[in-house]
C-alpha cells in the first residue's frame, strides 16, 4: 500500500510502458493530409511603388506606425483605444475563448485519472458499514493521429483568433487616425468657412450704407445677402461634420461621446511620411488578415486528416485499483486492482463518417479560396493606396497653387471695385473662388495624409509579425492584457 503515499499501485505503473510500446508501434500512421501553401498570383513588385531611388525618403512599416506624424495628441488618442476600445477588448476575449477550447479538445492526447470514495452503512437498520476508495486510469491510443489532428486544428484555430485581433487593432488604429485628421480638417475649413461669412456680413453693412447714401444698389445688396447666406449654411454643414466625426473618434477611444474634445492642430503643421513598399510576397507574413486565413487553411487540413482517421479502429486502456473494508481501523486494507483494453471499430454508421469526410474536405477547400481571395484583396488595397499617395501628392501641389492665384485675383477684384474698373459681381466671383480653392485645399492635404495612412494598413502596419511564442502583435502596446 505504499502507492497511497506517493508511488502508483503495479496495475497503474504498467500504464504508461504499455502505452509507449504502442505509441512507438503506432509512430508514422497520421492521416493528415501533407500541408502545402495554396498558391496565389503574387507578382514579384508593385507597379505603384515608383523607383528605387525614392525609398530613400521613406520610412518603414512597423508597430507604433502612427509616430511618423509627430503629433502627441494623435499619439494618445491611439494609446487610449488600444486601452478602452470594446471591439478590441471582444476581440482580445476572443483569443482567451479560443485558447480554452484548443486547451479542451487537446486534453484526450494525455490520460485521465479520477479518483473517488463511497460508504454503504447496510440495510435494515444493521449497524455494519463498509468504505472504498478507488482510482480509475484511462487513456485513448491515438494510433491514427485522430486526437492530435484534432488538437491542432483547434489550436489553429485559436492562432487564427489572435490574428483577428491583430486585425481588429489595425482596423482600429488606422481609423482613429483617419478620423483625428478628418476633425482636424473640419476645423480648419469651419474656421476659414466661418471667416468668410464674417467677411461678407461686413461687406453687406458696407453696402447697406451705400444703398442708403444712394451709391449701391439694391441689385448688388441683394447679391451679397446670397453670398453670405450660402457662406452662413456652409458653416452649419461644417459644424455638423464636425460634431459627428468628434462623436465616431470619441467612440473609437472607448468613451461617451459626450463633451469630447481635442486640441486643434493644422493639417499644414502635420508631415506626411512615406511609407516604405515592401516586396508582395511580404505581405502573406505582415497582413494579419492573410495569416489568419492561412491558420484556418492548416486547421482544416488536421480536421480532414481527424476525418480520415475516425474510419480506424480506436484502443482505448483503462486501468482500476482502490481498497475496500468494513472498518474504518481497517481502512487500508483489501485492495483491488484490475486492467483491461478496449478495441472498438466502426462497421455501419449509416454514412455519418463519410459524410463528414465529404463536409471536411469541401470546408478546407472553402478556406483556401477563401485565403486565395484574402491574398488578392491584400495586393489590390496595397497598389490602390500606392497610386492614392502618390496622386494625392500631385493634386495637393496643384490646388495649392489654384489657390494661390486665386487669393491674388481675390485681391486684384477689391483693388479694382474701389478704383471704379470692375463692377461688384467681379468682386463676389473672386471672394467665392477664393473660399472654394482655399477649403478644396485644405480637403486635398487630409486626403494625401489619409492616403499615407491607408499604404500603413495595407502593408499590415506592423500587427502582422505574431512570431511563435508570444502571444500578440509586435506592437508596443499589449494588446493580449494577460
Amino acid at each position: 500500500m505504499s502507492w497511497l503515499r506517493g508511488s502508483a499501485p503495479p496495475s497503474i505503473r504498467l500504464l504508461p510502458v504499455i502505452t509507449c510500446v504502442l505509441a512507438t508501434f503506432a509512430a508514422g500512421c497520421s492521416l493528415v493530409p501533407e500541408y502545402q501553401r495554396p498558391d496565389t498570383p503574387v507578382p514579384a513588385a508593385f507597379s505603384g511603388a515608383g523607383s528605387a531611388a525614392s525609398l530613400e525618403a521613406t520610412v518603414p512599416v512597423r508597430a507604433a506606425w502612427w509616430h511618423a506624424y509627430r503629433d502627441p495628441t494623435l499619439d494618445a488618442l491611439v494609446d487610449d483605444s488600444l486601452a478602452h476600445n470594446y471591439s478590441l477588448a471582444s476581440a482580445v476575449a476572443a483569443v482567451e475563448e479560443a485558447r480554452g477550447t484548443a486547451e479542451k479538445v487537446g486534453a484526450p492526447q494525455y490520460p485521465s485519472l479520477s479518483a473517488g470514495t463511497a460508504i454503504d452503512r447496510g440495510n435494515h437498520g444493521s449497524n455494519s458499514k463498509s468504505q472504498s476508495l478507488f482510482a480509475e486510469a484511462r487513456y485513448e491510443v491515438d494510433f491514427w493521429g485522430l486526437n492530435a489532428a484534432n488538437a491542432n486544428a483547434s489550436a489553429l484555430l485559436a492562432r487564427a483568433s489572435e490574428f483577428d485581433r491583430d486585425t481588429v487593432a489595425l482596423t482600429l488604429t488606422a481609423s482613429v487616425v483617419d478620423t483625428y485628421f478628418s476633425v482636424q480638417g473640419l476645423r480648419g475649413r469651419l474656421a476659414l468657412a466661418r471667416t468668410i461669412a464674417d467677411d461678407a456680413s461686413r461687406v453687406l453693412q458696407l453696402l447697406l450704407a451705400q444703398q442708403a447714401a444712394g451709391v449701391a444698389t439694391e441689385l448688388q445688396v441683394q447679391q451679397q445677402r446670397n453670398a453670405l447666406a450660402t457662406f452662413e449654411a456652409a458653416v452649419l454643414a461644417l459644424e455638423q461634420q464636425l460634431e459627428i466625426a468628434q462623436h465616431a473618434l470619441a467612440v473609437l477611444t472607448g468613451r461617451a461621446p459626450e463633451q469630447f474634445t481635442v486640441q486643434q492642430v493644422s493639417l499644414a503643421s502635420i508631415p506626411i511620411p512615406q511609407p516604405r513598399p515592401d516586396l508582395p510576397a511580404s505581405l502573406l507574413e505582415t497582413r494579419p488578415d492573410i495569416r489568419a486565413k492561412e491558420a484556418q487553411v492548416q486547421s482544416a487540413n488536421y480536421v480532414v486528416g481527424a476525418a480520415r482517421a475516425a474510419f480506424l479502429p480506436g484502443l482505448v486502456l483503462t486501468a482500476d485499483g482502490g481498497f475496500e473494508s468494513k472498518s474504518l481501523s481497517r481502512f487500508l486494507a483489501s485492495p483491488f486492482a484490475s486492467m483491461a483494453a478496449a478495441l472498438a471499430a466502426p462497421l455501419f454508421d449509416g454514412g455519418a463518417l463519410r459524410g463528414q469526410l465529404h463536409a471536411s474536405r469541401g470546408a478546407a477547400a472553402k478556406n483556401i479560396a477563401d485565403y486565395q481571395q484574402t491574398v488578392i484583396t491584400a495586393l489590390q488595397e496595397v497598389e490602390d493606396s500606392l497610386t492614392a499617395a502618390r496622386q494625392q501628392k500631385l493634386v495637393e501641389t496643384a490646388e495649392r497653387s489654384a489657390a494661390d492665384a486665386a487669393a491674388k485675383a481675390a485681391t486684384l477684384a477689391e483693388a479694382q471695385y474701389r478704383l471704379g474698373t470692375v463692377d461688384f459681381l467681379t468682386v463676389l466671383d473672386a471672394q467665392r473662388t477664393r473660399y472654394q480653392s482655399e477649403d478644396t485645399l485644405i480637403q486635398a492635404r487630409l486626403a494625401r495624409l489619409q492616403a499615407s495612412v491607408s499604404v500603413f494598413r495595407a502593408f499590415g502596419g506592423g500587427f502582422g509579425v505574431t512570431g511563435a511564442g508570444n502571444t500578440g502583435t509586435n506592437s508596443s502596446t499589449d494588446l493580449s492584457r494577460s
